[in-house]
Parts: C-alpha cells; structure tokens; sequence
C-alpha cells in the first residue's frame, strides 16, 4: 500500500512543472524584457543616472513602467518624495495581479508565496494566466523558474542599455520609448490566442471597456492612477458578467 502511494506520489512529481520548465516558458518572453530593458538603460543615461544608478534601480525597483515613470520624473527635476508616490501608485497594479495568482499558490508558505508575488511582473502574471486558462499545473518551482529568469534578464538588459546610452542621447529617435508599449500588446494576444472562442467576446468587450475607461478617467485623474481605477472597475464588470 505504501509502495502504491509512494509511487503515486513520485508521479505526480514528475507530472508537476519543474524550475527548468519555468525558465524554458521565459524564453519566448525574454525578447520583451531584454529590448525594453535595453531601452530603459538608454533613457536611463539619457536622464542623468549613472550606469551603476540604473542597475540599482533595475535590482531593486524591478519593474518597467515605473522605472521609465522615474527616469523622466527625474529629467524633469521633480521632487523626490512625488517620485517615491508615483512610482508607489503606478506599481500598485502587481498587488492586483500577485492577488489574482494567490488562490495557486495557498498550499506554500508565507515566505515562499512572498518571494513569487514580489517578482511577479506584468509578462510573467500573461504567461502563468495563459497556463491557468489551459489547464496547465502551475507550482512554486515553475513560478521560481520564470520569474528568477525574467529578473536577471531584466536587470543585466539595464545595465547594457546603460552603458551602450552613453552614445546615444536621443532614444525617442529611434523608438525605443514605445518598447513597452509594444511588449503589454503582445502579451494581450498571447493571451487571446488561448481564450476559448465562447469567452472570446466577453474578453474583447472588456478590452472596449478598459479603453472607454482610461480614457473617461483620464479626465478627473493622473493617467497613473486612472490605470488602477480602471483596472478596478472592469475587473469587478468582468467577474459579475462573466457566465
């Protein structure tokens, strides 16, 4: 009986997702992080920071939009403590999308569910979002894999950004402000790609929703802050119209 269960349980081992598969899984979103990482260390030196500030900030703030947010607060001499604020506002969307993947992970410690949720980014909530609606297992292990990999690609991207920025002092010239732009789009039809054509529409009328919403807000609020009313609220339509 013993044998039986310990060779289910050795199954059920080998069926589950490994750090390795993680990292394989990463590969396809690695383009993303290592142009717009490219692109953040360009517009990085070309708002001042030095080579070792932007590898800092990469290490430490670790997350695109609010480090662009950063570098141009900083071009413009704003004030410290609304750039601590805005970046706090704008990256509170990951407590969103850390608690959406928290229902996947309620089996492991507080500890371990920490260390996912403080490296969970945009890309890789797409690709575990993208394994949820298949089917797909998703672990702790599979979770390490992505999302260690995506950081370390992240920051030494930064960091070669920054030091190839030193020759090159205007970035928007060549696109490289529309990087991350690009990257959310993609992500968007990965993600569509693998809908059911039954929910298909109800996804694509909360895309029309979102939009109308950005842009409703947009004129009572910060652009920054409008993305997290917004996300609110088509979530919340979302969840009560989805059947």
């Amino acid at each position: 009986m013993n044998s039986v269960k310990a060779f289910e349980i050795t199954q059920q081992q080998q069926l589950s997702p490994t750090f390795s598969a993680g990292v394989r899984d990463c590969v396809p979103t690695l383009l993303g992080y290592v142009s717009i990482g490219i692109a953040l260390g360009v517009v990085g030196t070309a708002s001042g920071l030095s080579v070792s500030e932007i590898t800092l900030m990469s290490a430490f703030v670790y997350a695109g939009a609010a480090q662009f947010m950063m570098c141009a607060l900083l071009a413009v001499g704003s004030p410290t403590s609304a750039i601590i604020l805005t970046a706090f506002i704008v990256n509170l969307r990951n407590f969103l999308l850390s608690a959406a993947l928290a229902p996947h992970f309620t089996k492991y410690s507080l500890l371990k569910n920490i260390g996912i949720g403080a490296l969970v980014t945009d890309e890789s909530f797409g690709m575990a979002s993208s394994k949820i609606l298949k089917g797909d297992p998703i672990n702790d292990r599979w979770m390490n894999g992505l999302n260690i990999t995506a950081y370390f690609s992240w920051v030494l991207s930064s960091v070669v950004g920054a030091v190839c920025g030193q020759w090159i002092s205007s970035p928007e010239k060549f696109g490289l402000d529309f990087t991350l732009t690009a990257m959310f789009l993609a992500l968007l039809v990965l993600q569509l790609e693998s809908v059911i054509p039954a929910k298909l529409k109800h996804y694509l009328r909360l895309v029309i929703y979102m939009v109308l919403a950005m842009i409703i807000f947009s004129f009572f609020m910060p652009s920054h802050l409008a993305v997290i009313v917004s996300t609110v609220v088509v979530a919340t339509i979302g969840v009560v119209t989805e059947k």
